[in-house]
């Protein structure tokens, strides 16, 4: 893989085109006829974050991301408007507009906040322990052809549930997830956080049997910004499905950094065509 297709090249090679930040996307980030959905609101985050400007630094962290996937994005340039909706002490809201060739793509709204002192007493979620750690799970065969693009940027190792297409059970999963590691080294924690919570597939099309295609309409995540120094090493999705009926699936996960930080609580309305 060249440097060209890094994540971290595609945010750095923005420029600011009639009031939009332009990125231009490689055909490496494809996932069936779309760019991956992580893909494009992370580099909306990265429009918000220029948009807001210094007076909202690293360290005022993303507490919530709203995405709406309105229309295919196909590689070439894409267009990221940011608009500021509010600006007070604590809170910026940033809405984003995702356009290709005139058409919107995705309607975002992120929520910046910042630590606040309070006298209420810590609640942090502990990580539950996997029935196999990464290291102990056999490394995944080479992807199959016609795998979407975009899986080269990721590992992926499933320690509960059933692989998608297997034929198999449930309405959980856990997986173990990290982008490569010569990517990873170069994108903020939080751009990762955006990046892998919309990695997992739904749980259920692990009962399919035959591959079929299945795509985001809507997805949020809430964010608790993690450690800027975290360990390296492989974050985990468990994610649940539901509720199924009718071709959409609502679902659930929760998103670990590396050393056990809960990252991110992520909610999707999923379209399975089968």
């Amino acid at each position: 893989m060249t440097a060209l297709n890094r994540f971290s090249t595609l945010a750095g090679q923005r420029r600011s085109v009639d009031g939009a930040v332009r990125f231009g996307v490689t055909d490496d980030w494809l996932q069936g006829r779309t760019c991956y959905g992580g893909l494009i609101a992370a580099l909306s985050v990265v429009a918000m974050r220029d948009r807001a400007g210094a007076a909202w630094p690293a360290d005022v962290g993303l507490r919530a991301l709203q995405t709406c996937f309105v229309a295919p994005v196909s590689p070439g340039e894409v267009d990221i408007t940011a608009t500021v909706l509010r600006q007070g002490r604590n809170v910026c809201q940033v809405q984003a507009q995702v356009r290709q060739l005139g058409q919107v793509a995705a309607v975002l709204l992120g929520v910046f906040g910042v630590e606040r002192p309070s006298a209420l007493r810590p609640r942090l979620p502990q990580r539950p322990e996997p029935q196999h750690e990464a290291e102990a799970l056999p490394v995944p065969p080479p992807r199959p052809h016609g795998a979407p693009a975009f899986l080269e940027h990721f590992d992926m190792r499933w320690a509960e549930g059933a692989v998608p297409f297997s034929g198999g059970n449930g309405h959980t999963s856990c997986i173990h997830m990290r982008l490569n590691p010569d990517e990873a080294a170069s994108v903020s924690t939080e751009l990762q956080s955006v990046l892998l919570g919309d990695l997992s597939p739904t749980p259920v099309i692990g009962q399919l049997t035959q591959p079929s295609a299945n795509s985001s309409v809507t997805w949020e995540l809430q964010l608790r910004p993690v450690d800027a120094g975290l360990p390296k090493g492989w974050w985990r999705a468990d994610n649940e499905s539901l509720m199924v009926d009718g071709g959409y699936v609502n679902q659930s996960a929760r998103l670990w950094a590396p050393g056990g930080q809960l990252a991110a609580y992520g909610y999707q309305v999923v379209a399975v065509f089968t």
